[in-house]
């Protein structure tokens, strides 16, 4: 795979603060030049976000990820957002097109979409129970995601506040995370960062509650193989590790911006070499006896 940069080579990225660490980078620039698309996806270190926003106008920039802190702050900046990323309270996506000789920057939320496909692989989810722990912007764009499939939510959170507000907008019952190991289902998420380097020996629940699931996932991919996950497997779960969703909803993205097939496998390879990890054994974690 090669890519040659000129004068017509269109303009992808991510905006945030910081973002040099991202692997979006090696997934999206090896999908480009896979497909033969004389594209470039680059990291945009944004300081101020409205000024960013014009910039991104001003360079004829086609696309670009949003993460952290500008997920939801993009929101009145945009000329149109999809009904579920109006849902969720959050974009991450943002694709900028030429409307009547104006860029028009329309925003959408694919953070849903990558955490349902990798959870598909392992478990249908209409009529699932899933038990969903935490309460910030990733556990609202997976639980709207899961409600979106029919999903069966009980959400858990340590700030009972915010947790009780999440629950009352996903239509679903809340309990202290502290409770959480009293709960059974078919799936357990982890939308926290707990188990997130350097505090990598710490699970938000006990190891005892994995017998009363089939699937656990962890959105956390620095470490790939968390505590949580490693004591899920020993369990007897089917387990997700965070590299997955991100995957996932990158293929959502890179489907939007281009309108063709993206190659998977090609993208996955690209994000677990960036991560010192192979595809195939998934830093140790096996495929599990359920």
């Amino acid at each position: 795979m090669t890519m040659t940069i000129n004068g017509q080579t269109a303009l992808y990225g991510i905006i945030g603060n910081p973002v040099t660490h991202s692997l979006s980078p090696a997934m999206h620039n090896a999908a480009f030049a896979d497909l033969g698309e004389n594209s470039v996806y680059l990291p945009f270190p944004v300081l101020e976000l409205e000024a960013g926003i014009l910039g991104l106008k001003a360079l004829g920039v086609k696309g670009v990820s949003v993460t952290i802190p500008y997920k939801e702050a993009v929101i009145p900046l945009l000329d149109a957002i999809d009904d579920l990323a109006l849902q969720i309270g959050a974009v991450n996506t943002i694709e900028i097109k030429d409307v009547d000789g104006r860029k028009h920057l329309c925003g959408s939320n694919t953070d849903w979409l990558g955490a349902n496909r990798a959870l598909a692989e392992k478990v249908g989810l209409r009529g699932a129970r899933v038990v969903l722990l935490g309460a910030g912007g990733s556990a609202r764009a997976i639980g709207f995601g899961l409600r979106q499939q029919g999903a069966h939510v009980v959400l858990c959170s340590r700030t009972e506040s915010r947790g009780r507000g999440l629950a009352a907008d996903l239509g679903c019952l809340w309990h202290p995370l502290a409770e959480a190991d009293r709960l059974r289902g078919d799936v357990l998420i982890n939308a926290t960062s707990v188990g997130m380097q350097p505090e990598i020996e710490i699970s938000p629940v006990p190891a005892a509650i994995f017998s009363r699931f089939q699937v656990v996932m962890d959105i956390v991919y620095a470490p790939l193989a968390t505590r949580l996950l490693r004591e899920a497997e020993a369990a007897g779960c089917r387990v997700i590790n965070g590299l997955e969703m991100l995957l996932y909803q990158g293929v959502a993205q890179f489907e939007l911006w281009t309108g063709k097939p993206a190659p998977v496998e090609l993208m996955r390879q690209k994000l677990y070499q960036a991560t010192g990890n192979m595809p195939g054994m998934k830093c140790g974690l096996k495929k599990g006896k359920r």
